[in-house]
């Protein structure tokens, strides 16, 4: 349970030097911070090693980095300073590593190499064993997360009030520095154990590992090194001089095919009238470029070899290497001063760009997007061109008509975008670039059938906004769905360049406010990708605001937020989440609420209360927290999404 709003973090600058010095006096201190933070799940002796590195790392990277960069000033339970900001910004780093290394991103960049010192052979490490308590200590700590291992070891080791553990935690880069408060509150060790031995990486007992199972491996890589070398000699005599391999001809057959310009996939004007599916496979190929052999030999050629000139980017866990065969054209025409090329090969859609004209080189762009399994409501329009903050879109050959509308201001009616015979639109304000949140539009296609709102997250394929229950999607119509999304919009920015496929908004709870405040909504906003993990979940308090003729009112307050969790979906439609709320009395209450999934809930810790139906309110203290249960209609137990 969090205020709102967050407190922010305090920021001073450190020099380089310093902290590499401070590094260096209090190295067994930031090693041993590094163990327990650390995931248990790597083993005592993986993660002593991996400590040592995170902390010799990190010194290195002091001493390149210099001075610069925002570093928490740490107190202590007094609220007096209690280390100089070069400590503190060598415990961030080293927290920063280590909560890193506990939780690996797909697609989130190129991927580091592991330090090579220190580097340990034939000997297996480990700290000093301990009694029962630190047995039990470990214990409770491997069942927490990274944020909330580094919480306790932030309050027992380094002795920080709560406040100043948030602020660390924060500048970290932990996303819920209150969650992972209230899960480190639940280890019952005195935080004494923290400081012995047995949570010492830089106190070690080593041992020998399984000698027999050490000589098995020795004797299984000689034979397969000597199986190799026969193997590598065979093949060699048996296809002669530099003849190629069956396999290798057919596939450099199968990319030269992929290169040939004039073996792509051209689709006819017509077919999607009577294709049996609706999708991106059906889309004609346009443009008045198509027929340029010259620019898509260009294209496919960087598609297949890209160099170090290539702007390149790609949706998360989307693969970025050459087509399999020849791919379908989709567009190929000028826009902008840009030459663009859109194609499709059934997994993924490829731009490329190029500038017109003799400034051509080092302007080359690459975008890949996963599109696996569209169908006819998610593949409507790709984003063509973007330049700058302005966007064009094409859009499908079944759609009718294009529309822009704000989210922001749902009273007002949309405006035509004017399309050109190839299904190019005129250019729009693009909310992805924009730094605030004073407009969101998106556009709204019509197929003659439904109209659908669809939003721009940075990406080529822009996200489908939907309302309603998770068991029954459906676009958004009427202004009470618009309403909503107007006060969700702002939100939307947190799942920019996330490969967001669909976001669905529905309000899952109405709340009458204590002390006649009026009436409170409750939403949940579900983010789907298109490669089906790392959806993203927000539950949203809307507080009531002043009537307006056009806009929706402020954006709401997230009361909390999961990924990769099926809360609010269609498999788990079930949600609670509660808010510390301030009245116009000046009054501080605890506010929670279900889904319908829920018969009774409950508050504990900093608040107790107890509520025999799906909605709570009670009486609190400013930075109170408190902890959210329910029981469900069938008796089971949930907790707060998270």
């Amino acid at each position: 349970m969090r205020p709102l709003p967050e407190v922010p973090s305090a920021a001073a600058p450190a020099d380089g030097e310093q902290a590499g010095a401070a590094l260096v006096e209090h190295y067994p201190r930031l090693v041993r911070l590094g163990y327990l933070v650390l995931p248990p799940s790597l083993g005592s002796h993986r993660r002593v090693l991996k400590a040592h590195a995170l902390a010799q790392r990190c010194l290195l990277s002091g001493h390149r980095a210099g001075a610069g960069g925002g570093v928490p000033v740490p107190r202590g339970p007094g609220g007096a300073a209690a280390v100089d900001p070069s400590y503190a910004h060598a415990r961030r780093r080293v927290l920063r590593a280590a909560l890193a290394a506990g939780r690996p991103r797909p697609g989130s960049g190129r991927a580091r190499l592991p330090s090579p010192l220190p580097l340990v052979w034939g000997l297996r490490l480990f700290p000093h064993s301990g009694g029962s308590d630190g047995l039990a200590l470990e214990n409770a700590l491997s069942a927490l997360s990274g944020p909330g291992r580094a919480a306790h070891a932030l309050r027992g080791l380094e002795g920080l009030a709560d406040a100043e553990v948030r602020r660390v935690l924060a500048d970290a880069g932990v996303a819920d520095p209150y969650a992972a408060l209230a899960e480190a509150a639940g280890v019952p060790a005195p935080h004494a154990l923290l400081g012995s031995p047995e949570f010492d990486p830089c106190s070690l007992q080593a041992r020998p590992p399984d000698l027999l199972r050490r000589r098995r491996y020795a004797k299984a890589v000689l034979a397969a090194v000597a199986a190799l070398l026969v193997c590598g000699a065979l093949l060699g005599e048996g296809w002669g001089r530099g003849a190629p391999s069956g396999a290798q001809h057919t596939r450099a057959a199968v990319a030269g095919q992929a290169l040939d310009p004039g073996r792509v996939n051209r689709v006819s004007a017509t077919f999607w009238q009577r294709s049996t599916r609706t999708d991106f496979t059906s889309w004609p190929t346009r443009g008045g470029r198509a027929g340029d052999t010259g620019l898509l030999r260009r294209a496919l050629t960087v598609w297949a070899h890209p160099d170090d000139t290539v702007r390149s980017s790609a949706t998360p866990d989307t693969p970025v290497g050459p087509p399999m065969g020849a791919p379908q054209l989709l567009y190929a025409g000028e826009v902008d001063g840009v030459a663009v090329v859109l194609f499709h090969d059934g997994l993924r859609v490829v731009r490329y760009a190029e500038p017109l004209g003799a400034g051509r080189d080092g302007g080359v762009a690459l975008d890949f997007a996963r599109v696996d399994g569209a169908d006819r409501a998610s593949a409507v329009a790709l984003i063509v061109a973007r330049a700058g903050d302005r966007i064009r879109y094409l859009t499908a050959p079944w759609v009718t008509a294009v529309s822009v509308r704000d989210l922001l201001a749902p009273g007002t009616a949309p405006r035509p975008l004017r399309r050109g015979p190839d299904g190019v639109t005129a250019a729009l304000t693009s909310p992805a670039t924009a730094r605030g949140c004073r407009a969101w539009e998106v556009v709204e296609v019509r197929d003659g059938r439904s109209a659908r709102l669809m939003a721009d997250l940075g990406e080529l394929a822009p996200a489908r906004l939907t309302s309603g229950p998770p068991s029954a999607p459906h676009d958004v119509t009427g202004r009470a769905e618009r309403d909503g999304w107007a006060r969700t919009a702002c939100l939307l920015s947190e799942v920019r360049s996330y490969g967001v496929r669909s976001v669905n908004s529905w309000q899952y709870a109405v709340q009458s406010l204590p002390e006649g405040n009026g009436s409170a909504g409750w939403l949940c906003t579900r983010a789907e990708t298109w490669r089906g993990t790392g959806s993203r979940v927000l539950a949203q308090f809307q507080a009531p605001s002043a009537p307006a003729a056009a806009t929706g009112g402020p954006p709401g307050a997230v009361a909390a937020r999961a990924e990769d969790s099926p809360a609010c979906g269609a498999r788990d439609p079930r949600v609670l989440a509660g808010v510390l709320w301030k009245s116009r009395g000046g009054h501080w209450y605890v506010l929670a609420a279900g889904s319908a999934q829920f018969a009774s809930l409950t508050a504990s810790g900093g608040v107790a209360a107890r509520s025999d139906g799906r909605l709570l309110a009670a009486p609190a203290r400013a930075g109170d927290r408190a902890r959210l249960n329910g029981t469900l209609v069938d008796g089971s137990r949930a907790g707060a999404l998270r």
